[in-house]
């Protein structure tokens, strides 16, 4: 778990900003953001490398932030791995653009660039540079015409759909 933590740190050290020709979504509801997310697609680091059944979980802090909690499990190992981290909003809480930190002072950006605004049932989001990508979903398994569209908006904005894993939740 500590050795997550700093790995974490370490590739998000120092890295808010939000890539080129990405926008963070607006009229973003941190309220209905809060609670489970599963994770149906990532790029490839090496804080994940291995892990199945990951999902995120996102409640409020006393000051005005977000706890942070990434569980993954990794089959080699026969274990739960889990990080816990925080986040804040860079901008203002409109704005889906939050810098989150698993250790310590140092922050990474989380970019939510796209969202279901009628139902926060998915989201896509993106890190500081385009080697950062998920595809989250409220449920484990995602429509497929869904996740389709996401894909195509993450190829469009420049990121590489051929090097994304697809989760497997159960």
């Amino acid at each position: 778990m500590k050795k997550l933590s700093l790995l974490l740190s370490l590739l998000f050290t120092g890295c808010v900003g939000i890539p080129e020709n990405v926008k963070p979504v607006n009229n973003f509801d941190v309220h209905r953001y809060l609670g489970k997310w599963y994770e149906i697609a990532r790029l490839d680091h090496s804080f994940e490398r291995g892990l199945t059944r990951v999902s995120a979980e996102y409640t409020l802090r006393e000051d005005g932030g977000l706890n942070v909690v990434n569980r993954g499990y990794s089959a080699e190992k026969n274990k739960w791995k889990e990080a816990v981290g925080k986040a804040y909003f860079v901008e203002e809480p409109s704005k889906g653009y939050l810098k989150v930190s698993f250790f310590g002072p140092f922050y990474g950006s989380y970019v939510i660039m796209d969202l279901d605004h009628d139902n926060y049932q998915y989201s896509l989001v993106c890190g500081p540079d385009k080697s950062y990508l998920w595809i989250l979903s409220r449920t484990p398994a995602m429509q497929t015409e869904v996740k389709d569209r996401l894909v195509a908006k993450a190829a469009a904005l420049g990121f590489d759909p051929s090097k994304l894993i697809y989760v497997t939740q159960d």
